[in-house]
């Protein structure tokens, strides 16, 4: 083995002179350190775990583990997690406030003409300077349903036109500005309670076919449609029948009393004028006045029996020639007959089954008066039963030829099945120049 030469020691010797003297002072360890952290000498943690003091152990406390939140919640697309409803409201409530300033404002300018005009701009100002709402985080309490806020629903859902309750939009444009129109927005609440769709409950549009088919059901059927039209039929003449029963009971009485009551102060005027004269009269010409003092009845007498012309305008008919001829009250013997209306049209003869005999009953003429005393009356006979009306009336008890006066009407009330007859004996004559008879003055 070659020993190594003295040159080359030397020259070892030297190269590791040369490196040690571009070692940088900044990197020398301090005295007792090694340059690398990591580095311990054997025993040196023994030794300063032994210059230590022990310490007491302190026992930290249990935390409590919070269970981890579920990062899919089904309603928690629908939170507000940023306050957006009370935002909502906070700026309606400043919009509001703006336009009630607006207002004042504007009726300031009308009270006061020369006030400078309120800049139209004056709303959008005041909204401008409303403060915005601070966003506030709304906690929840448990058990109550979470705020809804359309913004947030559109942050953190991916499908941001469908809310809760209503379905999507589908079918195109047109169908998906016919749900936002329907809902009133893009994201509008739900349609109310019993409003359908337009199309099916999948959201898809109808076709053609089931458009027609939807109308063809839509319509009421023949059935419908004919007990619509009857029912209308019925309710149109009750309506008829009441006015008519309206017209019968209540005008009819009125405007019979208005004509009755014009035909008799004619016919005094004309007395007073002297333009009448005893004799023959014309159908429906009134000649006297009838009183029934107990009934107190005062209404004009006209010749002939005609319901148009006569009993229907609520005066007393005479039975002429035309129909059965009968006396005249200043004939010397005869019976005097009389027809009226018992029901409606003035009914002047409407409660003359309350008379009883004695009770008097008189006709004035324009130069006498003429007074009956009430005799007998017969409740009910056939309206064939013309004897009645003779001379000496049958059933009358007048047995002998006299100055009579029969009273007919219909029986029973609103009927004209049978006919009531009351009969009256003349008891007195007197001009009218010597004034009302007793019968009339008491």
């Amino acid at each position: 083995m070659t020993a190594l030469r003295p040159e080359q020691d030397g020259e070892a010797g030297g190269f590791e002179d040369a490196v040690s003297r571009l070692d940088d002072p900044l990197n020398d360890p301090l005295p007792g350190q090694h340059p690398s952290p990591w580095f311990r000498p054997s025993g040196a943690q023994e030794q300063e775990q032994e210059a230590q003091p022990e310490q007491p152990r302190v026992e930290e406390p249990k935390r409590r583990i919070e269970p981890e939140p579920e990062w899919y919640d089904p309603q928690g697309y629908a939170q507000d997690w940023y306050g957006g409803a009370q935002q909502q409201a906070q700026r309606q409530a400043a919009q509001q406030q703006a336009q009630r300033q607006a207002a004042q404002q504007q009726a300031a300018q009308q009270q006061v003409p020369q006030s400078a005009p309120v800049a139209p701009a004056a709303v959008q100002h005041a909204q401008e300077q409303a403060p915005e709402p601070a966003h506030t985080p709304v906690r929840e309490e448990s058990g109550s349903e979470p705020a809804r806020d359309d913004e947030t629903v559109a942050l953190r859902t991916a499908d941001t036109r469908r809310i809760v309750g209503t379905p999507p939009a589908t079918g195109g444009r047109a169908a998906r500005r016919k749900a936002a129109k329907r809902g009133g927005g893009r994201h509008s609440a739900a349609p109310a309670a019993g409003q359908e769709p337009d199309g099916e409950a999948d959201g898809k549009p109808l076709t053609r076919v089931e458009a027609r088919a939807a109308a063809r059901a839509a319509k009421p059927r023949a059935g419908v449609v004919a007990s619509r039209a009857v029912g209308e039929v019925f309710i149109s003449i009750g309506v008829l029948m009441l006015l008519f029963v309206t017209y019968q009971l209540w005008w009819s009485n009125i405007r019979a009393h208005d004509i009755a009551g014009s035909a008799r102060h004619s016919l005094e005027d004309d007395w007073a004028n002297g333009k009448r004269k005893p004799g023959a009269f014309e159908p429906g010409q009134g000649f006297a006045i009838l009183y029934i003092p107990k009934l107190d009845v005062v209404v004009p007498i006209a010749e002939g029996i005609s319901k148009p012309k006569v009993l229907d305008k609520g005066m007393v008919g005479h039975y002429d020639k035309d129909s059965i001829p009968t006396a005249m009250p200043d004939a010397k013997q005869g019976n005097f007959a009389v027809a009226g209306h018992r029901n409606t049209h003035g009914e002047p003869f409407r409660f003359i089954n309350r008379l009883e005999p004695g009770d008097p009953i008189v006709v004035e003429t324009q130069d006498r008066y003429y007074v009956y005393k009430m005799a007998s009356i017969l409740p009910q006979t056939m309206p064939s039963n013309t004897a009645v009306l003779n001379p000496i009336p049958a059933g009358s008890g007048f047995t002998k030829p006299g100055r009579y006066i029969t009273l007919t009407t219909c029986t029973p009330e609103f009927t004209s099945t049978y006919r009531m007859i009351v009969w009256g004996k003349m008891v007195e004559e007197r001009p009218r120049s010597k004034g009302k008879p007793d019968a009339l003055v008491e």
